[in-house]
């Protein structure tokens, strides 16, 4: 289970210290403590104190406690034998009140002048946030900007003299081994530093679409949320973020947003409260070796066009369902889920070239990026939900590919629920449980657009394009699929 690290105000708890001598990996010397580096840094990180009130019908009067907390077993024990001593009435009286819930979190100073970065989800929906320094210091914070999508938050605080700060590091030089230290607010102890090395880089843990984690095994903890993972040279190069876990205490196994994917946000949301990423105006999916293969990509590469958006800049600029994206900006697209992180990167209003394969051929197309508004719909790979029942919606039924095929007509649409804005297209009546468009996880409802880039529009025609498909050589068919609600996406068949 991946947890965010954010930590919770415990009424005890105690402390194992655990004495490390750890080697180093700079130029082969191993370094007597990580004291000085420590010293060096632990100024600039601060505890942050988010407080949100609310009113909420209770009973009783029992504390809650935030869910997954190492101590939640210590304080239902102690609720359970408090009430078996007290007695209590047999009605439970529900009471409204105004609670507060309070959370901690870690942040750091990246300007003297009182600018402070942390994750988005230690700030979160709180009416009051206090920045603790190391000093004792207490400060009111002003919220100056925010990012859900790589959970990042901005914050300001008026402080009576220049505090010590630190800068951003280049993640990208940060190799798989090199040493790095994660100073924190764990469970609310604060000021603590753990040691560790670079575990891995460019993490996907489905936490957003621009995911690109750093992994440590640094010790990070509840309360280490919106910390620093600084280098060997005080240098910040991630933001601890989350944790993998199945109790919320450490296993060795910790993520940081890179400084290359937050430092850029930072400074949008410092200029204009806000964050300001290109949009392409696509929705893309992964190509996995089926897809390539009937593309004729002769290796998986690049990200698939499953859709545009009708007033997007792509369309704009003639890019079409079906076309994959293999060069952005000059930079090559090796798998999907480097194109939006790229995108986002640029500047709104700037003209790119894109380079696309359509047919085996290879096309340039200059796009202008617009901006992605945050109401704006994301790409998705997830499809929509189908109907379980698999009776025919009318007679004009084919089968093959272990699906049963019939037209789009008013009846599939009452019976599917299926959008007028899908105008043409043959709707999957039926769907054989260990066929191979099962596995591929097509289901009744859904309608084929194309197959093979070419369009479909009767029953009949399946049978056609699977039968001049098979007469010259092709041992799978790439059909375009659509959820009734819309959503497309491409699934790889073999064609029997």
């Amino acid at each position: 289970m991946v947890r965010t690290a954010t930590g919770f105000a415990l009424a005890s708890c105690f402390v194992v210290l655990l004495m490390l001598g750890l080697p180093t990996a700079r130029a082969g010397h191993a370094p007597d403590s990580f004291a000085d580096l420590a010293a060096q840094v632990s100024d600039a990180v601060v505890n942050i104190s988010a407080t949100q009130t609310y009113e909420e019908q209770s009973a009783g009067g029992e504390p809650e406690l935030d869910p997954g907390t190492p101590f939640d077993q210590l304080f239902d024990e102690f609720f359970r034998h408090h009430q078996d001593q007290g007695g209590g009435d047999d009605e439970e009286l529900m009471v409204p009140h105004e609670r507060r819930s309070n959370s901690l979190g870690s942040g750091f100073v990246i300007d003297p002048s009182g600018i402070i970065v942390t994750n988005n989800h230690v700030i979160a929906d709180s009416d009051d946030v206090t920045v603790i320094f190391t000093d004792g210091t207490k400060l009111r914070a002003q919220v100056i900007g925010k990012d859900t999508k790589v959970d990042v938050a901005v914050l300001k605080v008026k402080p009576d003299k220049p505090l010590k700060a630190v800068k951003f590091g280049d993640s990208g030089k940060m190799r798989v081994g090199d040493w790095v230290i994660a100073v924190g607010n764990p469970f609310g102890l604060g000021g603590s530093v753990t040691a560790g090395i670079v575990s891995a880089r460019n993490r996907d843990i489905d936490s957003g679409p621009y995911d690109d984690y750093i992994q440590t095994d640094a010790a990070i903890n509840k309360g280490n949320s919106g910390g620093p993972l600084f280098n060997m040279d005080g240098e910040v190069i991630g933001i601890n973020t989350a944790i993998l876990s199945p109790s919320g205490g450490s296993i060795g196994i910790g993520f940081a947003t890179p400084s290359n994917t937050v430092a850029p946000i930072i400074d949008q949301l410092r200029k204009y409260g806000e964050t300001r990423r290109g949009w392409l105006g696509v929705r893309i999916q992964p190509i996995d070796d089926s897809i390539a293969e009937s593309l004729e990509l002769g290796n998986v590469r690049g990200a698939l066009v499953a859709g545009t958006d009708a007033n997007g800049p792509a369309a704009e600029a003639g890019i079409a369902t079906g076309d994959v994206i293999v060069k952005f900006d000059g930079q090559r697209i090796q798998d999907a889920h480097e194109l939006p992180k790229l995108v986002a990167g640029t500047a709104v209003g700037k003209s790119v070239e894109v380079v696309i394969l359509r047919k085996g051929q290879e096309l340039t197309k200059t796009v202008t990026l617009g901006r992605l508004e945050d109401n704006q719909k994301q790409a998705s790979l997830e499809q929509s939900g189908a109907a379980p029942e698999q009776n025919t919606p009318n007679a004009a039924v084919q089968k093959s590919l272990g699906m049963a095929f019939a037209s789009l007509d008013s009846a599939a649409r009452l019976k599917f629920a299926i959008k007028d804005s899908i105008t043409s297209g043959v709707v999957v009546a039926g769907v054989d449980s260990d066929s191979p468009a099962a596995e591929k996880n097509i289901q009744p409802g859904e309608v084929i657009l194309e197959i093979n880039q070419e369009p479909v529009s009767q029953p009949a025609d399946v049978a056609k394009k699977l039968s001049a498909l098979k007469s010259a050589g092709k041992k799978l068919a790439l059909l375009l699929v659509a959820s009734p609600s819309g959503e497309e996406r491409f699934v790889a068949l073999a064609v029997p």
